[in-house]
């Protein structure tokens, strides 16, 4: 089973070499990396070049934000899945893709996922909250709850189905994919019970109440397009139960 992992980037040249070896010292024999640069001006594209071995494809332009990147490479996935890796973040370890490749052949799944650990990149050893998607169901999709984006392992054929990612979200353009995909709860679907990936704190959707803010406005709208009930109470009473992520890590 051939998987490709999408990384999209902008001047992440501090990490963007850390995430391309975390791809490449996967276990499972059959993966495809594609890098999807915004035009980085920071030494980025250096050190994608020094690694240009180790990817299927490379493309380097400007874009109309992060959902349009994806899409991009969405567009040049040949494999039998997709999944999604930031350029800050890590696979918990070498075996993760071989396990996601396991259970979904093995099951017949249409979508695997898993948790998420976060960390600071001052202390990488250090992990300061465990989102665990074990909290989704489709039918809390009105309550804002998703899986962890970086950890969703769909197939390819999803997107021929369902459609790409709609670009002009800035930061909820995941969830309104899940909401879009996995409301019709017509997906064979499996949540792994391990941390997938370990995270950065300070991505564009971890920096602030001011992103916190536009995340939730997005969420509501997503929920809205997708006819699905729901009020911005309904979507932050999430929170309290994120909060206990701090002490259950």
């Amino acid at each position: 089973m051939k998987i490709t992992v999408i990384t999209v980037c902008l001047n992440n040249v501090k990490t963007i070499q850390e995430t391309i070896m975390s791809v490449a010292s996967q276990t499972h024999s059959d993966v495809e990396h594609i890098i999807v640069d915004g035009a980085s001006e920071d030494g980025t594209l250096d050190v994608i070049n020094r690694h240009r071995d180790k990817f299927a494809k490379v493309v380097s332009e400007l874009d109309c934000g992060i959902y349009d990147a994806m899409n991009k490479g969405v567009a040049l996935a040949s494999g039998e899945v997709v999944g999604f890796l930031n350029a800050d973040d890590l696979y918990a370890d070498d075996g993760v893709l071989a396990r996601v490749a396991e259970h979904m052949a093995k099951h017949g799944l249409d979508s695997v996922y898993g948790d998420v650990e976060f960390f600071k990149s001052e202390k990488p050893t250090v992990t300061l909250r465990r989102y665990r998607s074990q909290h989704f169901r489709p039918d809390r999709i009105a309550w804002g709850w998703m899986p962890a984006h970086p950890t969703i392992f769909v197939r390819r054929n999803i997107f021929e189905r369902y459609g790409a990612f709609h670009a002009d979200y800035r930061i909820a353009g995941d969830f309104e994919f899940v909401a879009r995909v996995f409301i019709r709860d017509a997906l064979k679907y499996r949540y792994l019970p391990e941390v997938i990936v370990r995270m950065r704190t300070g991505g564009v959707s971890t920096c602030g109440w001011r992103s916190t803010l536009l995340l939730n406005k997005e969420v509501l709208r997503a929920c809205r397009e997708n006819d699905i009930a729901t009020n911005l109470l309904m979507i932050l009473s999430k929170y309290p139960v994120k909060l206990l992520e701090f002490f259950r890590k």
